[in-house]
């Protein structure tokens, strides 16, 4: 596993109405501060990434259908620099994601619908200097091949 990568089981209840799944509390160790909740869809058959943080820590939930996250860590002091790690995470693995600064990361459906992901940044989205480093998905920065000729 990436260093500072975390992961926390999600607690799922359920009964005959439906469910509730608890994704992220102020007083869970992973929390750190809250800086926005946002939504976002990724089509199935493209790849949302590459792209990294310097100042904003994610916590990624998958809500709706079943998402791979790759990431690949950047950082040059890190003891798990350039060292890739996939995450199955969705509906079939209810699990909240934290994604460190300078770790690099994407996201694409495993199956043929959509996925629907919330982010839990730390900080709020800087419309005049955004916090949000591209690399183009099928670089060769980057040692990984997702198998999916459409990204962005």
């Amino acid at each position: 596993m990436i260093d500072g990568v975390q992961i926390k089981n999600l607690k799922v209840m359920t009964d005959e109405r439906g469910f509730l799944m608890e994704m992220l509390r102020c007083d869970d160790s992973i929390f750190e501060k809250f800086g926005q909740v946002y939504l976002t869809v990724c089509n199935s058959g493209y790849v949302k990434g590459w792209h990294y943080h310097k100042k904003q820590i994610d916590h990624f939930i998958v809500v709706k259908g079943n998402a791979k996250v790759v990431l690949y860590d950047i950082r040059e002091d890190s003891k798990t620099k350039s060292q890739i790690q996939e995450v199955f995470m969705g509906e079939k693995n209810p699990i909240l994601l934290k994604i460190p600064t300078f770790v690099v990361h994407g996201i694409t459906s495993v199956d043929n619908n959509p996925l629907y992901l919330i982010n839990c940044p730390t900080l709020p989205y800087d419309y005049k200097n955004p916090d949000e480093f591209r690399i183009k998905f099928n670089s060769n920065e980057i040692p990984y091949n997702w198998g999916i000729g459409k990204g962005g």
